[in-house]
């Protein structure tokens, strides 16, 4: 009896999540001649972060021809930065192009994954059913699950609640009284794009962004028309807006204090739009440029002096039926509140979910903080590996970058176990994961992001940054190129039936 017979369904390959992790992830497969695989989508359609969020306004704060993978370039992006919805349809084309549906089940949301020693496998199980897989790729991606405050008298509030990336497209804003709780990416997009049709906004900050001018506009004809008949011209429009946040690396990861001139321009963008000196107070930050993510805006600004919209910095700390109570005591009314709280990124759900190989879930192995070897890796949860894992986030350039790194990685790693021949794990030492991380936070000492003096979602709850990679995408590239066998055991399933105990462990 075959193993597929043996235990229903089995792939070689198991990725969960189909956004761009997941669908670079099938792509490489492909492209490695893997087609043994399926990629799990607990949602109804592909796309990830870009199916969910469809608020008003989004877009993305990468230019568009950096956020796309260097293997399915396009051409004919609209404009520098791109809206949701052109991001949307390219993640769709590339589905198409390289043959992916397949390989994706839709509506099929992963429930719990648990390592059979003995059989050398993941034994998932799904809404849809249960399959076994040799390898899983995470790549259900940290802004996946929506942080929701917990904030007394929120639920018994008589109007519409819901998060941006939950946005409710049924409910009409024109004319109602809205609250906006949050002052991140999202909701500097949100802000402006319904100031002029609600009766009122009223936005609760508590803390401020550091904001500046959004370089965003149009692409030509003529610019599009070059870069589909001279390729060339593509890739160095590429290269040069690559090149250009390599370059900035150094000030958030080395030197934090030649940030200054950036904290000028900022300042500089909102006295052109505030005049009054009160409220620009009360926007600037207190904290160094970079150590929250830096937001691009040209409407944001002028958004706020508009008369229907009033600004509260401080935090919403309680709901009185319609009466939205902030930290300072201060009240508004609303008929609606727009959560743009952010997502859970340093306490993923789906560790919950993960049992491995020695009984303990990977949330109580990360219970200390998350930690994987080449952001990849995790001691104890062999063949498991994550795209854009811990300590694999960027706050200058394009994460696609860092996906295509562990794409790699990924691809080496299936290469490894072919050698290997037969049924074999690879298990990261947890030796090897305390020195690559060790490495990481002694690094991360004299970033902006430790040192700028802010609480960001970069930190978890005792402080570490578990989030942001402290170095260039070209050194993340560079080390996540092969596996080193040295930094894995060796699981080989015995030879004879054994009733219960573990994979034979092999010495490289």
């Amino acid at each position: 009896m075959t193993e597929r017979e043996r235990t229903g369904e089995h792939v070689r390959v198991a990725v969960i999540g189909a956004g761009f992790g997941g669908l670079g992830a099938a792509v490489r497969l492909r492209r490695e001649g893997i087609t043994d695989f399926v990629v799990l989508e607990r949602a109804g359609a592909l796309g990830g972060t870009w199916r969910d969020n469809t608020y008003p306004g989004c877009a993305c704060d990468v230019p568009s021809h950096l956020y796309s993978f260097s293997f399915a370039p396009n051409p004919d992006w609209p404009r520098n930065f791109s809206g949701q919805a052109d991001i949307w349809a390219y993640m769709e084309r590339v589905a198409d192009t390289f043959g992916l549906r397949p390989h994706l089940r839709f509506d099929t949301e992963v429930r719990h994954l648990r390592w059979d020693g003995d059989r050398l496998l993941w034994e998932i199980e799904t809404s849809s059913g249960e399959l076994t897989a040799d390898v899983v790729v995470s790549a259900s991606g940290p802004l996946a699950d929506p942080r929701l405050p917990d904030i007394p008298g929120l639920g018994s509030f008589p109007g519409r609640v819901f998060h941006s990336s939950r946005w409710d497209h049924d409910y009409d804003l024109r004319g109602k009284r809205v609250a906006v709780v949050g002052t991140g990416a999202s909701a500097i997009q949100i802000v402006p794009a319904i100031q002029p049709e609600v009766g009122h906004l009223t936005l609760f900050q508590r803390t401020p962004p550091w904001v500046l001018p959004r370089a965003d506009r149009r692409i030509t004809a003529a610019e599009r028309a070059l870069h589909t008949r001279i390729p060339a011209t593509r890739a160095l429009r590429r290269g040069l807006l690559w090149g250009i946040r390599e370059l900035q690396v150094g000030m958030f990861a080395k030197y934090p204090g030649l940030l200054a001139g950036a904290e000028h321009t900022a300042k500089a963008h909102m006295r052109k739009a505030i005049s009054d000196p009160a409220l620009r107070a009360r926007l600037t930050p207190g904290y160094r440029i970079g150590c929250k993510r830096i937001l691009l805006s040209n409407d944001y600004y002028p958004a706020l002096v508009r008369p229907n919209v009033d600004v509260v910095t401080s935090a919403l700390a309680e709901v009185d039926g319609s009466t939205l109570i902030a930290a300072d005591g201060s009240r508004a009314e609303a008929d609606a509140i727009v959560l743009g709280t952010g997502f859970r990124v340093t306490d993923l759900p789906i560790a919950r979910r993960v049992t491995g190989a020695d009984g303990i879930t990977l949330a109580e192995a990360w219970k200390d903080g998350m930690a994987a070897l080449r952001g990849t890796s995790a001691a104890g949860f062999p063949n498991l590996l994550f795209v854009i894992g811990p300590n694999t986030g960027l706050g200058n350039s394009s994460m696609i970058l860092i996906i295509e790194a562990q794409l790699n990685y990924l691809a080496d790693y299936l290469r490894q176990l072919d050698i290997l021949g037969g049924r074999a794990a690879l298990d990261a030492r947890p030796s090897a994961v305390g020195v690559w991380n060790r490495g990481l936070q002694q690094r991360m000492r004299r970033t902006v992001w430790n040192t700028g003096g802010c609480d960001s979602w970069y930190l978890d709850a005792e402080g570490r940054n578990t989030v942001v990679w402290p170095g260039t995408t070209g050194e993340f590239r560079r080390v996540t190129r092969r596996v080193d066998l040295s930094e894995y055991r060796v699981l080989r399933e015995p030879r004879t039936p054994v009733a219960a105990g573990p994979a034979l462990e092999a010495t490289v």
